[in-house]
C-alpha cells in the first residue's frame, strides 16, 4: 500500500506530536480508514519531510508523531513561475493542480481586460485560500515536498511589476516566430505568462513585450487557456527541466 503522505504547516521535529488539519484527519480515518499506529508521511511545504506515526485518532480529529527525516524528491532544475489569466471555476483549480504536478515554482494569478471572474476584497482572498489549498494538495499526491506559492490575484500590470520574476520571460502567443525547442536554454528560472480565455489585448501584449517577456509559439493548433499554459509547462521542463 502506498504510505500517504499529508501536508502539515507547521515546523516539523522528530519525536514531536502534531494535530492534523480537519480536512487531513477526515481524509486518513474516514476515506483512507487508518487507525492508531498507522504509517504515514507528512511535509511542511518548505521542502522537509518526516516519517510519521498515526498516534492517536477520535471523533474525526487526528494526532501524529514525526519520525526521522527523509529525503524529499528533488525539485526541478528549472523554476517555472506561472502567470496565468484567471479563468473560470474549475478550470483554473485544473491549472493549479497540473502546474505542481508539472513542477511549476510558483502561480500568479493575473486579471487582464478580458477576464471573465472579477475578484477583489474578500472574494480574492477567498479564492487565493482555495487555490493555495489545491496546491497543496497536489503536492502530497506527486510526492513534491514543496508547495508552492499561489499568490493573490492582482491586475496584470501589477504582476509585469513584480521586482521578483526571473530575468527569462516568455509570452504563450500563436502569432510568435520561435517555439520552445528553439528558446535558447533559460538558466534555473523562468516566468510564463499565459492569458485568459479571450486573450491578452494588443496593449497587453505590448506591455509584457516592454517588460522583457518573448513571444512563444506551440504549434498550429489554438489551445484553451487551461490547456496552454500546463502544454508550455510541459514542454519547457522537458527541454530544460526534470521531464523525459
Amino acid at each position: 500500500m502506498k504510505i500517504p503522505r499529508i501536508h502539515v504547516p507547521a515546523p516539523l521535529a522528530e519525536g514531536a506530536e502534531l494535530d492534523l488539519p480537519p480536512a487531513a484527519a477526515r481524509h486518513l480515518l474516514q476515506v483512507l480508514r487508518l487507525r492508531p499506529g498507522a504509517r504515514l508521511r507528512v511535509f511542511d511545504g518548505a521542502g522537509r519531510e518526516h516519517e510519521a506515526e498515526l498516534a492517536a485518532a477520535a471523533r474525526g480529529t487526528a494526532r501524529v508523531r514525526v519520525g526521522a527525516p527523509v529525503a524529499p524528491l528533488p525539485e526541478s532544475p528549472l523554476a517555472v513561475t506561472l502567470i496565468q489569466g484567471v479563468c473560470r471555476g474549475e478550470r483554473m483549480d485544473l491549472v493549479v493542480q497540473k502546474a505542481v504536478e508539472l513542477g511549476a515554482a510558483r502561480i500568479l494569478p493575473v486579471l487582464t481586460a478580458r477576464s471573465v471572474p472579477r475578484l477583489d476584497g474578500a472574494r480574492a482572498e477567498r479564492r487565493r485560500a482555495h487555490w493555495q489549498a489545491v496546491a497543496a494538495a497536489a503536492a502530497e499526491q506527486c510526492g513534491r515536498a514543496v508547495v508552492p506559492e499561489v499568490a493573490p490575484p492582482r491586475p496584470l500590470a501589477a504582476a509585469l511589476a513584480d521586482p521578483a520574476l526571473p530575468a527569462a520571460r516568455c509570452l504563450l502567443d500563436p502569432a510568435a516566430a520561435e517555439g520552445p525547442r528553439a528558446l535558447a536554454p533559460p538558466g534555473t528560472a523562468l516566468a510564463l505568462l499565459v492569458g485568459p480565455e479571450g486573450g491578452l489585448t494588443d496593449g497587453e501584449r505590448a506591455a509584457a513585450g516592454k517588460a522583457g517577456f518573448r513571444g512563444l509559439r506551440l504549434g498550429p493548433r489554438v489551445l484553451r487557456t487551461e490547456t496552454a499554459g500546463l502544454a508550455a509547462l510541459a514542454a519547457l521542463q522537458a527541454l530544460h527541466g526534470d521531464l523525459g
